[in-house]
């Protein structure tokens, strides 16, 4: 696991999970990324949802940007994920890139605790920046309510 901008051309700042709805969930990835696996986000079943990644390209163009994710549930693969985010040159200001809107999975079979393995990875398969991170799909969002 390696700290998000030390020494790479590519930097990946923030992960935000936008919904068709009200929360907008953030992930930060500057510093440490251990620690997002110990803390999970909640998801409100069959929501409408796509993911905002943020970054900084430093010195090079960033070729074939690509989000990459792996969703395991009980330790067993339940989903794969490759979003191509598209080429990228140097600026000094940070860049935006999105996922098109995905339906979070719903039904009583569905709810429960998921891990993610996040990587940002090029063409050329340098990786940027990989963590791992959990969520839970519960039957609402955690202000309208318990379960």
């Amino acid at each position: 696991v390696m700290v998000a901008g030390v020494g790479t051309n590519c930097v990946v700042v923030k992960f935000q999970l936008v919904t068709a709805g009200p929360p907008c969930i953030v992930l930060d990835l500057k510093g440490d990324v251990t620690r997002l696996k110990e803390s999970s986000i909640v998801i409100k079943e069959g929501c409408q949802y796509r993911l905002k990644i943020t970054f900084r390209v430093n010195r090079d163009i960033v070729a074939g940007l690509k989000y990459c994710q792996a969703v395991y549930r009980h330790s067993v693969r339940v989903d794969r994920a490759n979003h191509m985010l598209g080429s990228y040159g140097p600026k000094a200001e940070s860049q935006t890139a999105q996922t098109p809107m995905e339906d979070a999975p719903s039904g009583m079979l569905a709810r429960g605790h998921y891990t993610v393995k996040s990587k940002f990875v090029d063409d050329y398969n340098e990786s940027y920046l990989e963590w791992e991170w959990a969520f839970d799909i519960k039957k609402k969002w955690p202000e309208e309510g318990s379960d």
